[in-house]
């Protein structure tokens, strides 16, 4: 759920890519919609797209291209320790050149190679507010205990939380989950309270979970006294 709407927390973060796989990505949606518009049915769309069916409703339900292309996801990298100083020299001489940058940072302990820190930058990662942060640690933020979060990681989770109405709805809904985890009086009804209010939101990955929606047995319907026959008396 948090990486559907990565595009919209992410941008306190670097610009989500616009490779191969993005334009790939808006041109895939973009034949999706066309053939809705022409009446053709989900699994008809998949059939003619060479597309699994689920993908093609993702890409049906998104009215705005940018929501499907992905925030990048980044590993850590020796430059991090000296974004900062690249941070402060670039916004100090924009056209500073990259070998100086390089020499300064090795003066500082640097170690990694020259192709590292071009790369690094060419992402966007220095003049980002703030470093990447991948939809998976986002999650985990929001499903950590709030009294075991650092500072840093309450104010990514209020950044994202901010983002849309989604995440908002989403941050709120397991802030209310996690409080039933708790044994208490009247639970069950809370539960139930929760349950309504997650369907009436717009996130599909969450209505789409197993416990998200409840199901009910059957009841089964006992026969009508009016429709009850008597055996026939043995000759």
């Amino acid at each position: 759920m948090a990486a559907a709407h990565s595009t919209c927390w992410a941008k306190v973060g670097p610009p989500p890519a616009e490779g191969r796989q993005a334009a790939t990505t808006r041109e895939r949606r973009q034949q999706v919609h066309a053939l809705r518009e022409c009446g053709v049915g989900l699994l008809e769309c998949a059939r003619r797209l060479n597309l699994a069916l689920n993908t093609v409703k993702r890409y049906d339900r998104v009215t705005e291209p940018e929501r499907l292309i992905r925030a990048p996801k980044y590993r850590p990298t020796l430059v991090d320790p000296y974004r900062e100083h690249l941070r402060k020299r670039r916004l100090e001489n924009p056209a500073v050149p990259v070998t100086h940058l390089l020499q300064e940072i090795r003066e500082l302990g640097y170690t990694g190679s020259s192709n590292l820190l071009v790369r690094y930058i060419n992402q966007g990662r220095v003049e980002a507010d703030r470093p990447a942060l991948s939809p998976r640690r986002l999650a985990r933020y929001l499903l950590t205990r709030p009294d075991r979060l650092r500072d840093h990681q309450r104010e990514r989770i209020e950044v994202a939380r901010a983002a849309c109405h989604e995440m908002t709805a989403l941050a709120d809904l397991i802030h209310h989950f996690a409080v039933l985890l708790d044994p208490a009086d009247g639970n069950a009804a809370l539960l139930s309270t929760w349950i309504t209010s997650a369907q009436a939101e717009d996130l599909p990955h969450l209505h789409a979970s197993p416990g998200a929606s409840r199901r009910t047995a059957p009841q089964s319907t006992p026969p009508s006294p009016c429709r009850t026959t008597t055996a026939a008396p043995k000759a």
